[in-house]
Order: C-alpha cells, then sequence, then structure tokens
C-alpha cells in the first residue's frame, strides 16, 4: 500500500518552535486531515514536504514516500502533486497547455503528450476545451483543470492545501467528493490542510490538530 511517512518533524520559524515533534503516516486508503489556527504551521508542513519551505523558517525531522526518503531530493524529485486555496494556472497558456506543463519528462514526442492532456480533459469533464483560455473557464472548470495538472505528473501522494476553501458551497461539495474519489482510485496517499470540520468529516481519516497534536480516529 503507498505510504506517506512523517517521522519527528520540528517546524521554527525565526528560532520559534509552531510545533514539534510530529509523526504520523498517510496511507492510500484513509485521507489524513491537517487543522489549527492561523500561523500554527499547517500550509508550512505541506511547503517543508514540497521542498520549498520559505529561508525564514527551519525544519527538522523525515519525510518518506513507500519507504523512500524524499525530504533531502530536489522538489522535482519527490513525487508529490499539490493542489493551492488557488488554481494558479498560467494566464498565458491554454488549458492544455497548462497540463502539458506538468508532464513527467518520460513522455517523448508531441504525439504522446497530445494523447496524455487529452485523455486527461476527458477525465476530468473537460473535452473540447483544449484551446481555451484558462479565464474563460468557470470556478468548477478551472479546479478542475488544477486537479488533473496535479495530477498528470504521476505523483505519488497528493497534497491538499485547502483547495476547496474558495469555491461556493455547492461546487465545493461536488469537487471536494471528486478529489478524493479520484485519489483513492490512483490509490494515492491525501494529506489535506484546512480549517473547515466538513472537510475533514469528508476525507473521512485521522485528524491532526496542531494546536496540542492529537489524532482522533487512529
Amino acid at each position: 500500500m503507498n505510504t506517506l511517512e512523517i517521522s519527528g518533524l520540528v517546524l521554527r520559524l525565526h528560532g520559534r518552535s509552531l510545533f514539534g515533534p510530529l509523526s504520523f503516516t498517510v496511507t492510500a486508503d484513509r485521507p489524513t486531515t491537517i487543522m489549527g489556527p492561523s500561523g500554527c504551521g499547517k500550509s508550512s508542513l505541506l511547503n517543508w514536504l514540497i521542498g520549498m519551505l520559505p529561508e525564514a523558517f527551519s525544519a527538522e525531522g523525515t519525510a518518506r514516500l513507500d519507504g523512500r526518503a524524499i525530504d533531502g531530493l530536489p522538489p522535482e524529485q519527490r513525487s508529490l502533486g499539490i493542489l493551492f486555496q488557488d488554481d494558479l494556472l498560467f494566464p498565458h497558456l491554454t488549458v492544455a497547455e497548462n497540463l502539458a506543463f506538468a508532464l513527467p519528462p518520460g513522455i517523448k514526442g508531441r504525439a504522446a503528450r497530445e494523447r496524455v492532456v487529452a485523455r486527461a480533459l476527458e477525465e476530468a469533464g473537460l473535452a473540447g476545451l483544449a484551446a481555451r483560455d484558462p479565464a474563460t473557464l468557470s470556478g468548477g472548470q478551472r479546479a478542475r483543470a488544477a486537479l488533473m495538472r496535479a495530477l498528470i505528473s504521476a505523483p505519488q501522494a497528493l497534497l491538499l492545501d485547502e483547495p476547496f476553501n474558495k469555491l461556493d458551497s455547492a461546487l465545493r461539495e461536488r469537487f471536494r467528493a471528486t478529489v478524493f474519489e479520484t485519489a483513492r482510485l490512483r490509490h494515492l496517499p491525501v494529506l489535506l490542510v484546512s480549517h473547515d470540520p466538513a472537510d475533514a468529516a469528508a476525507a473521512g481519516g485521522p485528524v491532526i490538530t496542531l494546536d496540542g497534536i492529537s489524532s482522533p480516529g487512529n
């Protein structure tokens, strides 16, 4: 079973400890949610995982993906996909070009790359929108395009930094279900950062609260 394992993580900002030591394991069958007040280090934990922790922070600890240590690797070698609050689609690229930007380097040749992108767009219900400007898409379409861009790189785990936060309630519920179901079908461990208990309930797995670390459901 695919796993994302964090061991002994201590996160500091300007030398002041935010949390830790923190250890937990995320499995593909049980998404894990990180909760806590603003400034407690939730998003910074994800930044550490992807290798993009700002200089003001320091961290101790290890991260392993399917048993492979990743915390010392360059970001592009960590095999992690991530979704943020904003979809972050490139405005100067078409929808298809946005997805193609994230394709693994092992997919060679224009025809092969176009096939993979077309298949991803179809899976997301975006077939026929390949040439569109991202600005012309609806909020739901943009969210699905961002999800497929995260997945098209063939990650081994999926990180979610409050990606449902800016969606209206109806769209939020649908997109949340799409994300968790897609990850389940791909057997991906999911680590979600959220301030919304409804997100944690939808994830259905352990909840880790960083202000006084606990993990009900373990």
